[in-house]
């Protein structure tokens, strides 16, 4: 498993009555660091619809630990690991700086679809190299 790491800061827009992150802001903040992940390994998202490969996430999974409020700073971690031949596992954590609680635990997993249809990990272009 690779580890990744991206720092975010919380904006006021994304919190809700209560002061806190919104819960389905964390799903936002997951994907993007997600696709940071990908891209910074040279998987582009555009690229592969292009030649007719969309990467969709199938399921998600999250526990919330700490809420978040405006101007919070954290990171989130990403690990990835085959699960068969179909599924890539992103697991995910989003951890508060300095102070290093567990914010939110996540696991994601992303299908890849050739023209519509499920296509093995190692088949899409740049894949392989994520599973060793």
């Amino acid at each position: 498993m690779e580890d990744f790491e991206l720092e975010f800061e919380v904006r006021d827009y994304e919190c809700d009555f209560q002061g806190i992150v919104n819960n389905s802001v964390y799903l936002n903040y997951l994907e993007h660091a997600r696709h940071k992940y990908l891209l910074e390994r040279g998987i582009n998202f555009t690229s592969l619809h292009t030649e007719g490969i969309d990467l969709v996430v199938s399921r998600t999974e999250i526990d919330y630990k700490y809420s978040l409020t405006s101007g919070d700073r954290f990171i989130v971690r990403v690990k990835t690991k085959r699960e068969g031949h179909l599924r890539m596992v992103f697991e995910q954590e989003a951890i508060k700086v300095p102070e290093g609680k567990t914010v939110v635990k996540a696991k994601v997993i992303g299908v890849g679809l050739s023209n519509g249809r499920p296509m093995k990990i190692e088949d899409i272009p740049g894949f392989r190299a994520l599973l060793g």
